[in-house]
């Protein structure tokens, strides 16, 4: 039996996210500090879900680098995989709190200096889930890093997996992202997307079947497009479609971080071989707990509400 469950490799970094709910950037007065980063948030997640996961990502040698390895030890996230820079400081954003999809200023700095010593072939082959985001494929060294071990990963047998989490505030150069994309989907990962990614990296609305026909073309098998209140979508290319509706949530308190929670859920699911029904099934509730939650998932979750 392989000893980790899923590694995630890409950004960490510090969300300090605005206090007012609904409020621009703009006006936002005041800010609270989490951590953040979407494979820091899986790596996170799993970890409080019992699984043995470990993220492989740079901070700087500074305060906030200090906390970043705080609160993941805090986590029981492993952290013999973080780079700390000496040159440069951790990555922070700036975020909205908001019910809808929120507002973001990135000032990012060692959050790609990610390097290939940083994760040996050994770990890569003790793992059964490789996991990344598109956030973490734009900037290079993080980007070579990333497809270079995804590479071996595929040949060792690990399932390969992608938050597909576009912005242009991030990667102004859709063309480039999609020639970096199709390398990485080449492996058949597990994809997930929301509309608004799909909105952003295409420039404009597609519709669900150019969506799936576009990465099923890639190489990809199995595909979840996330649709808000409006539910969840997945393409299977053997399996078919499968829709579910989305929970309904009399308050949400904060969407940020809503999309990895959802993600955590469904590897979760995979890792223990459900079917595809029963992944979205429990990839909702996560994701539904995290949006009546600001920052971090809480700490009373009960695996077994979960699953049933």
């Amino acid at each position: 039996m392989k000893p980790i469950d899923i590694i995630c490799i890409g950004e960490v970094l510090i969300d300090f996210i605005g206090h007012e709910v609904n409020t621009s950037i703009n006006r936002t007065k005041d800010y609270h500090r989490f951590l953040g980063g979407s494979p820091t948030n899986v790596a996170v997640n799993s970890s409080r879900l019992g699984l043995h996961s470990i993220l492989v990502a740079s901070c700087g040698q500074d305060g906030l680098g200090d906390y970043v390895i705080r609160k993941l030890k805090a986590n029981n996230v492993n952290t013999d995989f973080i780079g700390k820079s000496d040159t440069v400081p951790t990555s922070v954003i700036f975020v909205s709190k908001s019910t809808e999809t929120p507002d973001f200023i990135p000032y990012r700095q060692a959050d790609c200096e990610i390097f290939e010593n940083q994760l040996p072939d050994e770990i890569i082959a003790n793992a059964k889930i490789f996991h990344t985001t598109c956030f973490a494929l734009s900037k290079n060294p993080a980007r070579q890093t990333i497809l270079n071990r995804a590479k071996k990963a595929a040949e060792l047998g690990l399932k390969l997996s992608i938050d597909i989490n576009f912005s242009e505030r991030i990667w102004p150069d859709r063309e480039e992202a999609k020639q970096v994309l199709s390398e990485y989907l080449s492996n058949d990962p597990l994809v997930k997307l929301s509309e608004d990614d799909c909105y952003r990296l295409f420039a404009s609305v597609k519709s669900e079947e150019f969506i799936f026909d576009y990465f099923h073309k890639m190489g990809v098998s199995t595909i979840c497009l996330t649709k808000g209140k409006n539910g969840v979508v997945v393409s299977d290319i053997e399996k078919g479609l499968f829709f579910q509706k989305a929970i309904p949530i009399e308050e949400i308190k904060d969407t940020t971080g809503a999309g990895d929670a959802f993600w955590t859920g469904f590897l979760f699911a995979q890792l223990r071989q459900y079917d595809l029904n029963t992944s979205i099934t429990i990839a909702q509730k996560l994701a539904s707990i995290k949006l009546q939650n600001v920052g971090r998932l809480p700490d009373d979750i009960n695996i077994n509400e979960l699953v049933t």
